[in-house]
């Protein structure tokens, strides 16, 4: 059901009678060459552009970004310290190191590596050796440790993503989406700040060996850009999580389905640099304000106001604020009695056909239930015009 906003939201983003209907979907505010695409923002969590989010792809490197959440979870547990060392078997040499062919930090066989240096071979280089070090230094196997990366996943909200291994070379049944690539790059800056530094640095050295951060956006410093890794899978192109912090602002992006290693810098610029560029924040509500009403069936009161528990903010597009829509969606008219602070519904605020932002609402005051005349009408109401909602 649809319910009825507080004029100041009204008067904020221009919402009249469109607010009692189903609008029929809107163009993007931005074009991009990737297939997929999705950018929030960090701190309000607003989804700033969204493109087939939740289409499933192969990870490639970018499951190395689930592989260092285990990682970092371990460490940041006690289990693990950053000055444990684990040995480089023949497997991880051969399978990673550089008889593969692919990326590596060159680790020696049967050497011993420190686990920060193993963090930065593979958020620097994106290391296969590095990445299969740490699997079976820490699960024994590599299998073993992919299940351990799957269970995480899920464990942090992460539903669609499963990993077969730890570096993301192609393997059947491996998979994800571009939406939770960016939840988790952004998980991994708020859970590890600690860490999250490893993925800015320019180059790392082993084995005598220098060698530049393998993502492309890290140079780009004049949009603020300081992270995360890039991948290549055959046949579905190149991808790219990538954050930016400019100005007080920070927000992860991630893209698949690009042509070219060039395309996807270019396109990865472009629309990490407009979502700094085209909206501002604003405070629409503050915590416990009254956002709309909800409908009563049964109750001392037809209506009962609805408020969020913590301050509502947004980020708005500076133009084309016609594209913005909001609603108060909830389940009702919603039966007496009510207890203050119940869960009712949630604001929901589209930006064009995506869907920016959804925020709980609950009670704000406690409805107690009506006379039987009043419920008897109520029930009236219900059977002449419930069917059409």
């Amino acid at each position: 059901m649809i319910s009825r906003l507080s004029t100041p939201l009204k008067l904020l983003i221009g919402l009249l009678a469109a607010l009692a209907m189903i609008g029929q979907a809107q163009a993007q505010l931005f074009e991009t060459k990737a297939t997929q695409a999705y950018m929030i923002d960090a701190e309000t969590g607003t989804v700033l552009f969204s493109k087939e989010p939740d289409k499933p792809m192969a990870p490639a490197s970018l499951a190395k970004l689930m592989t260092m959440e285990v990682v970092f979870n371990a460490i940041k547990s006690g289990r693990y310290k950053l000055d444990d060392t684990f040995a480089v078997s023949e497997n991880a040499w051969r399978t990673g190191g550089a008889a593969s062919r692919a990326s590596t930090m060159f680790a020696a066989v049967k050497s011993q590596i420190r686990i920060e240096d193993l963090i930065q071979g593979v958020t620097v280089q994106l290391a296969n050796d590095g990445c299969i070090v740490l699997a079976e230094g820490m699960a024994g196997s590599e299998a073993n440790f992919a299940l351990q990366m799957t269970e995480r996943a899920r464990e942090i909200g992460l539903e669609k993503s499963t990993f077969v291994n730890s570096t993301g070379l192609p393997a059947p049944g491996q998979t994800t989406t571009v939406r939770e690539l960016a939840t988790l790059g952004l998980h991994i800056w708020r859970t590890y700040p600690e860490f999250y530094r490893y993925y800015s640095l320019p180059e790392f050295n082993w084995n005598k060996i220098l060698q530049r951060n393998r993502n492309p956006l890290i140079t780009m410093v004049d949009i603020g850009a300081d992270g995360m890794a890039a991948g290549f899978t055959e046949g579905e192109g190149f991808a790219i999580v990538g954050s930016v912090n400019r100005e007080g602002r920070r927000l992860f992006a991630a893209m698949a389905g690009l042509a070219s290693d060039r395309e996807r810098s270019e396109e990865a610029r472009k629309l990490l640099d407009w979502g700094m560029r085209s909206f501002e924040k604003s405070e629409i509500f503050a915590a416990n304000e009254s956002v709309g009403e909800a409908q009563v069936f049964g109750g001392t009161r037809s209506h009962v106001a609805l408020v969020a528990q913590k301050p509502i903010s947004l980020f708005l597009p500076i133009t084309n604020r016609e594209r913005l829509v909001a609603r108060i969606v909830y389940d009702g008219p919603v039966a007496a009695p009510i207890a203050k602070g119940t869960p009712i519904g949630s604001l929901k605020v589209w930006i064009g056909d995506t869907l920016s932002q959804e925020t709980p609402l609950y009670a704000a005051e406690a409805v107690e239930v009506g006379s039987l005349q009043s419920r008897a009408l109520d029930a009236v109401k219900e059977l002449a015009v419930g069917w059409l909602r």
